[in-house]
């Protein structure tokens, strides 16, 4: 009989503002468990490279107690398509289900960051604490032009960011004031719960 090592995480991520936010981030979602981040060079890369670093884990997963977590942003693609491709990759690689985690960002990282608007104020204080309650930013996956541009607009008007976004060194800004359990972005919850059933499961 194998004996399963203690759950540990092996999370993608296309660029390093994700990686940035991820090594805060994960200690909040799943205190104790480790984990390792590698980020790729942008999106395009990642899903190139994918089919062959998932069979690379295929023949250690269960020994190690290894659980993968893909995290993508969903920019232009459908979500549904994006993630079935996701699904596929990885059983064509032989990896199983229930070792892997595929979560999409629905709109762009920075949507998690103005889900947190107490965050955003705490790291930047001259962004006002009503910020979420204005019109455009009630939802953080549904700001027209895009999150990263809202993040940017807001962030520059308050005198934050002047040569534009910065978004490895806003990631380390936002992230340490974030809290998971309270944030706006259903992609984020989505992440939050999923990631948490891949744990406990995997323990």
């Amino acid at each position: 009989m194998t004996v399963l090592a203690p759950c540990r995480l092996e999370v993608l991520v296309e660029e390093p503002s994700a990686e940035e936010a991820l090594k805060t981030l994960l200690p909040k979602i799943v205190p104790g468990v480790g984990f390792q981040i590698i980020p790729f060079n942008g999106k395009t890369d990642l899903l190139r490279k994918l089919p062959v670093r998932l069979r690379d884990y295929t023949y250690y997963w269960a020994e190690m107690g290894l659980r993968v977590v893909v995290l993508l942003d969903r920019d232009d693609d459908d979500c549904t398509e994006l993630k079935s491709r996701l699904v596929e990759i990885a059983r064509e690689a032989g990896l199983p289900a229930e070792a892997t985690l595929f979560r999409i960002v629905i709109e762009e990282l920075e949507a998690w960051f103005l889900g947190d608007v107490p965050a955003l104020h705490a790291a930047y204080p001259k962004v006002p604490p009503s910020l979420g309650s204005q019109t455009k930013f009630r939802d953080p996956e549904n700001i027209t032009g895009g999150a990263w541009e809202g993040l940017e607009h807001v962030l520059q008007k308050h005198g934050y960011h002047k040569k534009g976004l910065q978004k490895v060194r806003a990631a380390s800004e936002i992230a340490p004031h974030m809290d998971i359990e309270n944030n706006r972005s259903k992609s984020l919850q989505v992440f939050r719960d999923g990631l948490r059933r891949l744990v406990k499961e995997g323990n």
